[in-house]
């Protein structure tokens, strides 16, 4: 109907304001980010840039599954990305423990994840290894080793070990939708077990990325099949300017051998302003420098190393700074438990924790162990406490961890954290005040 019409369409500037996008809020009230065309256009050609290094473009038979809220600023890009090339776009069904039902019924080739997600999905598949015979198990570990040891040497994933590929790996990824050729993390730092873990067995490129709602999501992308950059979040994208400023109370310093600090980041990336808010913006922008709040950690080959937040950090009674997101990503690993939120204040000498224990693990070790009971009164139980304090403490002293960051105490939460009890944000990121909050007030 609309072909026999001619409309004047309004004069658009590249400075005008395209969308208000607005945070989290996992440290306050949540601000409107105002993105202007300028912003949002430079960023689409971001994952374009990525992609062409690597010998890999976008098409129309692409597929994107968006699983993350549509008013974040990371899913909202990709799926600005996917418009333009004329790409699809599948919806999951809102819940997050059928997610991989969901990959196996869209099959995706292109898959954003935050961290939470895939330690999910890592916790699945290395149980299903586990609960496996011993020959499948022993065939897995021998696969696994040659495939890591060739990609450390520098051989792209694809041609690392493609006799195991098709023998053992194709399993995975044909869970994963069969047709997978890059995974994005973003949101919050990638624990090093899991990203190689996906790496190796996913036949997939596992990228991770850096960005805010006030950069416009992806500032810094990770190279895919570059080993080295395991663990990083990659180097600046062409488009921005990228430094570190000292934060000597925090004993980082920009200038020292192993340059650290807070990221910043200049650029026409950048958003025009925080809505009604003009006084917030005067705290983060410094001489045309967005001041992120996150800590930095330049690597040798370029890339940078998220390993800190400028504002998650606390003292303990003993004068000992704790960085908290830290000590949550060693400890997240652990496949007895979802999640954990760790806490420590500056009138105690030791860790408390508050985990979400895996069902499945916990039941499994109540039944060989003749502890009877629901999950909830599981949970409850003093001797799941110790089990699970003892596993902690048992990864505490793997990774080397000092004495302070060791957790002295839990509560087992049957509930995962969730939006609901406005623990988490629609990422999954901790909402640490209202945690505190809450649990306190709890026990």
């Amino acid at each position: 109907m609309g072909g026999s019409h001619n409309f004047d369409l309004p004069e658009k500037k590249i400075s005008d304001i395209c969308t208000i996008m607005y945070t989290s809020g996992t440290t306050g009230d949540p601000k409107g980010v105002m993105i202007s065309n300028e912003s949002l256009l430079v960023n689409i050609t971001g994952p374009d840039s990525v992609l062409q290094y690597i010998g890999e473009v976008l098409d129309q038979d692409d597929v994107y599954l968006s699983y993350l809220p549509l008013a974040h600023i990371f899913d909202r890009m990709f799926e600005e990305v996917f418009i333009y090339h004329g790409s699809k776009i599948g919806f999951w069904r809102g819940d997050v423990k059928l997610l991989v039902d969901d990959i196996a019924a869209l099959k995706p080739t292109i898959f954003c994840a935050v961290p939470r997600v895939l330690d999910r999905i890592y916790s699945g598949l290395t149980a299903r290894i586990s609960s496996g015979g011993i020959l499948k198990k022993t065939l897995f570990n021998i696969a696994y080793k040659m495939k890591l040891d060739s990609m450390r040497k520098g051989i792209k994933h694809e041609k690392a070990a493609p006799f195991f590929d098709k023998l053992v790996f194709s399993k995975v990824k044909e869970r994963l939708g069969g047709k997978l050729r890059v995974i994005v993390s973003g949101g919050a730092p990638l624990s090093v077990p899991v990203e190689e873990f996906l790496r190796v067995v996913t036949c997939a490129y596992v990228i991770q990325g850096y960005g805010l709602t006030e950069t416009c999501a992806g500032s810094i992308v990770s190279i895919p099949n570059q080993y080295s950059m395991l663990g990083t979040v990659g180097p600046p994208v062409p488009h921005i300017d990228v430094r570190l400023e000292s934060v000597p109370e925090m004993g980082y310093h920009a200038l020292s051998s192993v340059p650290r600090g807070e990221i910043c980041i200049r650029g026409s990336v950048l958003f025009s302003g925080y809505y009604k808010r003009e006084d917030l913006v005067q705290e983060v922008m410094i001489d045309g420098w967005f001041h992120t709040g996150d800590i930095g950690e330049w690597q040798p080959d370029g890339s940078l190393k998220v390993i800190d937040r400028k504002k998650n950090i606390f003292k303990l009674s003993q004068g000992e700074y704790v960085a908290v997101e830290n000590l949550e990503n060693v400890y997240g690993v652990l496949q007895d438990i979802d999640s954990i939120w760790v806490y420590g204040n500056s009138f105690e000498s030791s860790l408390v924790a508050v985990v979400n224990p895996n069902q499945q693990s916990l039941e499994r070790w109540a039944e060989q162990n003749g502890t009877a009971g629901s999950f909830a009164e599981l949970c409850e139980h003093s001797r799941a406490k110790e089990h699970i304090l003892a596993e902690l403490t048992k990864i505490a002293k793997e990774k080397k961890l000092k004495g302070f960051e060791f957790i002295k105490a839990i509560h087992l939460d049957p509930l995962p954290f969730d939006i609901e009890r406005d623990l988490i944000t629609p990422t999954y990121k901790k909402k640490r005040p209202q945690m505190l909050k809450y649990y306190q007030l709890g026990l």
